[in-house]
């Protein structure tokens, strides 16, 4: 894998999307196989592999297990293109992985690797035994008594950092093998700077000679959900703008959409710029007072670009 260009992971082959929860409800592979076609004829990196539930669909843990082995080996049927498997559990990666055939598809990816992850000893094991990529959620960090959320710049940092080093030193992993997401938080509904927080670390990541040759990530559909539509995804590629400099290269997004970062002078990359540097806290005021500037910066944006889709 390399840094080179904003590489994209398709999300399509997931439960939050009307067509794979009608390929999961009716069990049809076929669905699968055109979702898998679909998303690698607009050239994705990896394909993404999510049979949980959603708000929309409840799914027992037994359902996914036993399913697993007819999907991925029709999609690896349709596509040479590997899979990255999306799940907390332990018990679905190690069915995933038994039956993925990396001899049709190469190495998997894992996603993912997190500090709130029962079981992270056996998860790390599965990843040496197979030999794939791993996905690190460095929006978790460890502290006395369990595991809370990553609020700093150099928490996030710190996470990623000691993730990697598990990564490498139990799991045989190289950095570039290694995909670090740092957390990407609603916009509209982000009053607490984590929007900033996410970027920020990204820079720290960068910076870091201890972490040379790792991959950046994000889920893109996290970042302007809840948005109008007329303004979505000229926002979420005025994000991507950002966080290309900041040294993304990877977002798990909806390749239809053409995710992509958009000129730098592009009025909604500057829009967005302000708003986020609007969401700082100054000397002496407190991250609230910030997070609501900022906010009122988003809703202005997106009543703008609502009155323009009208």
């Amino acid at each position: 894998m390399s840094p080179a260009r904003l590489q994209i992971i398709g999300e399509l082959m997931n439960n939050s999307y009307a067509r794979a929860r009608r390929a999961f409800t009716d069990r049809n592979v076929r669905d699968y196989q055109h979702l898998a076609r679909l998303q690698a004829g607009l050239g994705v990196r990896f394909l993404t592999l999510n049979l949980d539930g959603t708000q929309r669909l409840q799914v027992r843990r037994e359902e996914m297990l036993a399913f697993l082995p007819e999907v991925i080996a029709a999609v690896q049927e349709a596509t040479p293109v590997p899979l990255s498997f999306d799940n907390p559990s332990v018990e679905y990666h190690r069915v995933a992985l038994r039956h993925y055939d990396r001899r049709k598809g190469g190495a998997p990816v894992v996603n993912s690797v997190a500090a709130s992850r029962e079981r992270l000893d056996e998860l790390l094991e599965l990843i040496a035994a197979y030999d794939t990529h791993a996905v690190v959620m460095a929006s978790e960090q460890f502290v006395a008594g369990g595991t809370a959320q990553c609020l700093r710049p150099a928490e996030a940092h710190a996470a990623a950092k000691q993730f990697v080093e598990l990564l490498v030193t139990r799991a045989g992993r190289r950095p570039d093998q290694i995909l670090i997401d740092p957390g990407l938080a609603p916009v509209g509904a982000d009053t607490y700077g984590l929007v900033n927080v996410s970027l920020d670390a990204m820079r720290r990541i960068r910076a870091d000679p201890d972490l040379a040759g790792v991959h950046l990530m994000v889920g893109l559909s996290n970042f302007a959900w809840g948005t109008p539509r007329g303004v979505r995804e000229q926002l979420e590629n005025a994000y991507l703008t950002l966080a290309v400099e900041a040294g993304l290269d990877f977002a798990l997004a909806n390749p239809e959409k053409a995710p992509g970062a958009l000129p730098p002078d592009h009025p909604m990359v500057g829009r967005l710029r302000a708003a986020l540097a609007a969401g700082r806290a100054g000397p002496e005021e407190s991250q609230e007072t910030a997070g609501f500037r900022q906010a009122e910066a988003i809703m202005a944006i997106c009543q703008e670009g609502a009155g323009d889709d009208s």
